[in-house]
């Protein structure tokens, strides 16, 4: 269901892109198989597999990417999804070298601070190395911006995370239309940014968005 909620909200991008889940019972990570588009994945197309990227359970690929996801959650024992796309305003907002800012109530999720950032590399996180330096990058914060690459959103579960990175891809690009118009643009500030994140995206508030984007999915055939 996230895959298919991310596809259909500025995440898609033929078939690469993935979304996990943290194993409830410790035994590893479900992580979206590799081949499909986001919107193609059913329950059938998902992989359990351990830090080393071996497969335990499943029949499809493991994405070369597997390793965000793995470390993130290693480091990470808040975190029980890990979301990471290709969003088109994600890296290209990255390109412009602007700290991002709440010009609208999307962006008070990831600022105060400036969102955190990856800028080591632009290639694939093929690699533990790779992916521990990615999570090192993205600290306790719910989001990072991949440069020349993508993004990287956390969460406690799949809701969480699938939001924040619909809501990042949002953020940013807002901030890209307005910043082509003019460089001297209206934002929150911290404090009227840390209360909008209180108010506009609390659990509640994040359950009642997932519920009418899952609404909002083709139905199954059948």
């Amino acid at each position: 269901m996230g895959c298919r909620v991310l596809a259909a909200h500025g995440n898609a991008d033929l078939i690469w892109g993935h979304l996990s889940l943290r194993d409830p019972g410790g035994a590893g990570v479900w992580l979206k198989a590799a081949g499909y588009g986001m919107e193609e994945i059913t329950p059938e197309r998902v992989v359990l597999i351990d830090r080393e990227g071996t497969r335990l359970d499943g029949q499809g690929r493991v994405h070369l990417e597997y390793p965000i996801h793995t470390e993130i959650m290693a480091a990470r024992p808040d975190v029980g999804a890990v979301v990471h796309s290709h969003a088109e305003a994600a890296v290209a907002f990255a390109a412009t070298g602007l700290a991002l800012r709440p010009v609208g109530h999307e962006g008070t999720l990831f600022w105060p601070p400036d969102i955190a950032r990856f800028t080591a590399t632009g290639d694939l996180i093929r690699d533990r190395a790779l992916g521990a330096a990615v999570a090192e990058a993205i600290g306790d914060r719910n989001a990072l911006l991949l440069h020349r690459h993508g993004l990287v959103t956390t969460g406690p579960d799949v809701p969480t995370a699938v939001m924040t990175a619909i809501f990042l891809e949002k953020a940013c690009r807002m901030q890209l239309q307005v910043a082509a118009l003019t460089t001297a643009y209206d934002h929150s500030d911290e404090d009227e940014a840390l209360a909008k994140r209180a108010r506009c995206y609390s659990p509640a508030q994040l359950e009642a968005a997932w519920a009418y984007l899952v609404r909002l999915l083709p139905r199954e055939a059948g």
